[in-house]
């Protein structure tokens, strides 16, 4: 898998509903934005891996769909399995579980942004996961944390500001925020 296009084909292959490919555009418009902000503070995350990530994230709710307008996580285990069945390189494959589960795990900056672009895309701030973000590009770049922070924060907040948009579109196709 080498571009955010295989991925998508990849989910509609394996019979994603027209919402979660919905959801996964309205996800990737946000994680551009964040992107774009990193970028202009010095950061170049893998974006190649993060673009994957942010379309499988959800993988796992094809096999769970009442998870595409309810809580859960069953999704999360079922969607990496799911991937791995399907020849997804365990690094994208993990981004199933890692971009819910971060606390818990052992994650990359990638899989972090990811857990966050899935937060910020309908306007909701995390300020634990906004934290872990900063301090793993905090040490990463060897810069101030405070000083990153405020960057950062300005940042995360415009890309949550367009939320209410963006989660009108996802209403639009006939479910709810995922």
């Amino acid at each position: 898998m080498n571009s955010r296009a295989d991925a998508i084909a990849m989910l509609e292959r394996l019979g994603a509903p027209d919402h979660l490919l919905q959801h996964v555009s309205l996800v990737g418009e946000a994680l551009e934005e964040l992107l774009a902000g990193l970028s202009e503070l010095g950061i170049s995350p893998d974006v190649e891996t993060v673009c994957i990530g942010v379309v499988l994230h959800h993988a796992g709710k094809i096999l769970y769909p009442n998870e595409l307008v309810g809580p859960g996580s069953e999704h999360e285990a079922a969607g990496e399995a799911l991937l791995l069945r399907h020849g997804v390189a365990p690094h994208l494959a993990r981004i199933c579980r890692s971009h819910a589960q971060w606390r818990d795990m052992d994650v990359s900056l990638e899989e972090l942004l990811v857990g966050l672009a899935d937060r910020l895309w309908k306007g909701k701030r995390a300020t634990d996961l906004e934290e872990r973000v900063v301090d793993v590009l905090s040490r990463k770049l060897g810069r101030d944390r405070w000083e990153l922070y405020i960057q950062a924060d300005d940042l995360f907040e415009r890309v949550a500001s367009r939320g209410v948009e963006r989660l009108a579109r996802s209403m639009s196709v006939g479910g709810s925020a995922s």
